[in-house]
């Protein structure tokens, strides 16, 4: 069984005094456990809203998605049971980092933890373990702004892998870097997690998307696989 599963996702938009505007049309998708998958395309295919999605942050117009055969959007209870899977199960890597400007790396690393869905014995230690496997060891007392770009998608990389996520979405982890330390990210976002997880990639590094077991193109609101 798929770990997670999109299932007939379709996400439209309406403009003031417009008609709706279509993204996503009848998008599925299935990731196996431990498989990785990149999503590629032009700017405005809506990948970043179908990552969204896939992690709970957005809802689709209609369609659902599935992380371990619980859904997120249908049925009784559903925002609750997404929160919690989401906490439980899902690592988000973000192009523009997002980490919290007034709290140090380690209490960066540390926000997963902090939701209570997952016991993790001696959380701060794990926390500095996972910066000291990204290179940051003599850095746990910073600030992200004391940090380069580099170093700060390190500290991301380190928060989505806290709870030993059976998912990570990463929204193009690398478009803010130069190609070297792109590279250095990729490199450690495949080696740094001591649990294999499923993998779902926007990005636009051609580079990137070739270290994927599977590349597929968002293409006027469709998921094909990518001409690679």
């Amino acid at each position: 069984m798929a770990v997670l599963e999109a299932k007939n996702v379709a996400k439209s938009y309406r403009l003031p005094g417009q008609r709706r505007i279509p993204v996503l049309q009848d998008v599925s998708l299935a990731v196996e456990a431990g498989e990785h998958v990149a999503v590629v395309g032009r700017s405005g295919a809506g990948k970043t809203t179908f990552l969204n999605i896939l992690g709970g942050l957005d809802k689709p117009t209609s369609g659902d998605v599935l992380l371990d055969g619980e859904s997120f959007f249908c049925g009784f209870g559903a925002s609750r049971r997404r929160n919690r899977l989401r906490a439980a199960k899902i690592g988000f890597v973000f192009q523009s980092f997002h980490l919290m400007p007034e709290l140090d790396i380690v209490e960066n690393v540390l926000l997963p933890s902090m939701t209570g869905a997952v016991r993790i014995k001696s959380p701060r230690t794990r926390a500095k373990d996972l910066l000291a496997k990204v290179g940051l060891a003599d850095r746990f007392d910073h600030l992200p702004a004391e940090l380069s770009g580099g170093e700060q998608q390190r500290v991301a990389l380190a928060r989505a892998l806290m709870c030993s996520p059976e998912v990570v979405l990463a929204d193009e982890p690398t478009g803010n870097l130069d190609k070297l330390t792109g590279a250095e990210i990729m490199k450690l976002l495949f080696e740094v997690s001591e649990t294999p997880f499923a993998l779902v990639m926007v990005t636009h590094s051609s580079e990137a998307a070739a270290m994927c077991d599977r590349v597929l193109t968002l293409d006027g609101g469709r998921l094909v696989p990518a001409d690679v």
